[in-house]
């Protein structure tokens, strides 16, 4: 099975998004954060990852959800995406993980176009996992900024 076709699922609140398996290095339990002063509201702060400082985005803020408490299920998936200088390192705190998986069509659908004002730019596609609606996620578009604010 190719691993273009293979996606890691997670959960926020009640939705569920699928990040390519080929961007994900490492899932994490939940762990201290250190925050930044004056960071993002979505941009957690830093973990130490076998030496290497990440920083860890809030998968809720990023996508404009209210934030919610951790829980024995929250994760830390460690991606490594492309930022506008290059490649980084970011960790992304998700409500849970599913699983790694393929999705029931190797096609994706464009995600509608319903108004000018939202296109859907943080969105590769949407898919269907056992017949439910699956937001497969373009990392390097919705992350890509937050890496390069992390980096400077």
């Amino acid at each position: 099975m190719p691993d273009q076709n293979q996606f890691v699922t997670l959960g926020v609140a009640n939705e569920k998004f699928a990040a390519p398996v080929t961007k994900v290095q490492e899932i994490l339990d939940m762990r201290t954060i250190s925050r930044l002063p004056r960071a993002p509201e979505n941009l957690l702060g830093m973990i130490d990852v076998r030496g290497q400082g990440v920083p860890v985005i809030d998968l809720r803020r990023t996508l404009g959800m209210e934030p919610a408490p951790d829980t024995e299920n929250t994760r830390i998936v460690v991606l490594a995406i492309n930022g506008p200088a290059g490649p980084v390192t970011l960790g992304l705190k998700a409500d849970r993980v599913f699983e790694v998986t393929v999705l029931d069509s190797d096609q994706l659908d464009p995600p509608p176009a319903v108004s000018s004002a939202w296109v859907g730019h943080c969105i590769a596609g949407i898919g269907r996992r056992n017949g439910e609606f699956v937001t497969v996620l373009d990392l390097d578009r919705l992350l890509g900024a937050e890496a390069a604010l992390s980096a400077a």
